[in-house]
């Protein structure tokens, strides 16, 4: 029941729009979906930096998808947004700007 609580007042704040307190808790509780995703996908990175990276190069809908995942249980969809999100371009290019080149491994722009 917390739970269904929490999304429901995510959802309500997310609605406010994509700056400030809602995109905050939003991009917050997508972290709890993707640092274990990329901890066990791309083993040696450094969970932070990485995290952030995909994080910011996630849109709007897919950091809401993930802030659920975080609330709830990170499905198999879940972890292949993921995957899709580190491996983009965009979130490649951060990674090397965060000197976290380990991620890139196996990856081509």
């Amino acid at each position: 029941m917390r739970i269904v609580a929490a999304l429901s007042a995510l959802m309500v704040l997310a609605s406010c729009g994509d700056d400030g307190l809602a995109d905050q808790l939003a991009r917050d509780q997508a972290r709890k979906a993707v640092n274990p995703v990329l901890a066990e996908r791309f083993p040696g990175v450094p969970l932070e930096p990485a995290t952030n990276c995909v994080i910011n190069n996630a849109s709007a809908s897919e950091i809401f998808q993930l802030a659920k995942a975080g609330a709830t249980t990170v499905s198999q969809t879940d972890v292949e947004l993921i995957v899709q999100i580190a491996t983009r371009k965009e979130t490649i290019s951060c990674s090397l700007e965060d000197g976290i080149s380990p991620l890139l491994a196996g990856v081509s722009l």
